[in-house]
Parts: structure tokens; sequence; C-alpha cells
């Protein structure tokens, strides 16, 4: 995290730091709905309510719009109810039963919805690297976890979007 002078809300108060997350790590589709991702999100921690604030922004620029997020329980078991975020709260909310397993899904107002694969914050900085564009290709067939599954065992880097 990068320090700021600068507190999330508005002007500097004299001698305070706050901390803001870097912009996300993120690669997305031209244009969204053509798969069954619209690109991949790669976490710098698992800490929801610190990551999700930078993601919201960068694909939802009203903050006047209400934004609902679903997870999956598995991946993030300790996901609040919401999360603050500066000018807007963020509702979120766990996947149902049957849902895709590491995808997260944002229902922004102003520009759609996006199905994003989720990389682990803990995954290698190679495979971190391609998953992202093989996930935002929008000719990739695979699922978040078939993607995933294909990158543990090293397949997904020898593979050009066809299913071994």
């Amino acid at each position: 995290m990068e320090p700021s002078s600068t507190p999330a809300g508005g002007a500097p108060a004299a001698g305070a730091h706050t901390y803001r997350m870097p912009p996300p790590r993120l690669a997305l589709t031209p244009e969204a709905g053509h798969g069954p991702l619209d690109g991949a999100w790669w976490p710098r921690c698992a800490a929801l309510e610190l990551e999700l604030p930078s993601l919201v922004g960068s694909l939802e620029p009203d903050p006047d719009t209400t934004v609902r997020v679903t997870v999956d329980p598995a991946e993030w078991p300790d996901a609040p109810h919401t999360v603050m975020s500066p000018g807007r709260e963020i509702a979120v909310e766990p996947a149902g039963a049957g849902s895709a397993a590491h995808v997260i899904t944002l229902d922004c107002g102003t520009v759609g919805r996006w199905v994003l694969l989720v990389v682990p914050p803990e995954a290698p900085a190679g495979t971190a690297a391609w998953l992202p564009a093989a996930a935002a290709d929008p000719e990739n067939p695979l699922t978040a976890g078939r993607m995933l599954t294909l990158a543990e065992t090293g397949l997904l880097g020898r593979t050009t979007g066809e299913t071994p």
C-alpha cells in the first residue's frame, strides 16, 4: 500500500496519513458478455474490504450508483455484507449454490455486469501474469474453475484456448 497525505474523503489533515490500495490488477474483455468470463482480477490480499473499493472504482465511474457484488463463499468465507468506499456503499452477497467457483460478479448500474475470474492473491507471478490475459480473451470458452485447474497442472500456458 502506498502512503498518501490526503485522507480518502478529501483535503489533507495536518500530519495525517492514509493508505490507499494501488490500482487493481485487472484485465477485461473489450466488451462484457462474450463468454463465461469478462476478464480477471488478481487481488493483492484476501481482505475484500481493502481490495473491493479499488476494483469497483475502476469499473463504475459514478460514485452515486449502487453496486452489488457477489462472491464465492468458499473463497471469501468471512466477506462483509457491505464495504464502505469513498462516496459509496458496496453491497456484498455470497453466491448461491451451483454458482461458479473462483468468480466475482459485479453489478454496476451505469456500466452493466462483470463476471471476473479471481486469481488467488498467493498465485505465483508467472501464473498470474497470463491468467488474466487468458480470461480476458473473448474467444476463451473456459470457466474460471477450469482455467485455475489447468494453471495448477501447467497446461493452460500451453493451450491456445482449446480444452485439452
